[in-house]
């Protein structure tokens, strides 16, 4: 082979490894560029919000006034966003526009005043609780694939944003918090959406297409679990300890 053959083969292949290259970073999760929508974060605020509320006004016993009733419903709409964004290490989404204090109050009061009336719907908490998780699932680990995190991280990162209303809305109930209970599913829930948001972007997906595909799975996994009563094993210690015999 000549010397103008050499320098054409290698060209070739410097042009295949090239070309094979950008076709990994074209399917590199963590290289898609989105923009979360305003109106699907108010949403996520204001459902996680209205959800909140209704739970709140359930314990008539506390006897809780209007302020601490939206109190409750505001942080179980925050808690999850404020989560995710101080993990992320950026200013709170909830800090940068008008709109997500007024829905978030509007949504809980709405709750609270229509809990009697919501509270005849067999399941609509549950139902509402499911779609929040859902919801903010798929923002979260959204925002932690476009700023770079790798595919586990960003789940991780989806994950506690799904449930970090549900742990503030708890505390401030002073109630078990439900994720660390023996019950259905709430966190698996959203570690499976998460999941598939990423594996739906790895295989090429649109990005919004996949969001809505985690909402629905999460919502999935977490309704099927309450109406099966799927549930994790409960911790138990080991009784008996093998033990090993000594040949002679």
């Amino acid at each position: 082979m000549g010397q103008d053959g050499a320098v054409q083969w290698t060209d070739r292949g410097r042009r295949a490894r090239a070309a094979w290259a950008a076709a990994l970073d074209n399917r590199d999760v963590t290289s898609t560029p989105f923009l979360i929508p305003l109106w699907a974060d108010l949403l996520a605020v204001g459902i996680g919000a209205l959800q909140g509320a209704m739970f709140a006004a359930q314990f008539r016993d506390r006897r809780l006034d209007l302020l601490g009733v939206a109190i409750i419903g505001i942080a179980t709409g925050f808690g999850g966003g404020l989560l995710r964004d101080i993990l992320l290490g950026v200013q709170p989404s909830a800090l940068q526009s008008d709109w997500y204090l007024p829905v978030a109050t509007g949504a809980a009061l709405l709750g609270m005043l229509l809990e009697r009336i919501f509270s005849r719907l067999a399941g609509l908490i549950t139902v509402l609780d499911a779609l929040t998780i859902g919801l903010f699932g798929a923002i979260g680990t959204t925002k932690a694939l476009a700023m770079g995190l790798p595919a586990i991280p960003a789940i991780f990162v989806g994950s506690l944003s799904a449930v970090g209303g549900s742990i503030l809305r708890d505390l401030l109930l002073n109630l078990p918090i439900a994720i660390m209970q023996v019950g259905s599913l709430y966190a698996v829930a959203a570690l499976v959406g998460g999941a598939s948001l990423v594996a739906s972007v790895a295989l090429g997906v649109d990005v919004l297409v996949a969001a809505i595909i985690c909402v629905v799975v999460t919502f999935g996994v977490r309704v099927l679990a309450v109406l099966f009563r799927w549930s994790l094993p409960e911790q138990r210690p080991l009784t008996r300890v093998p033990r090993f015999r000594r040949r002679r």
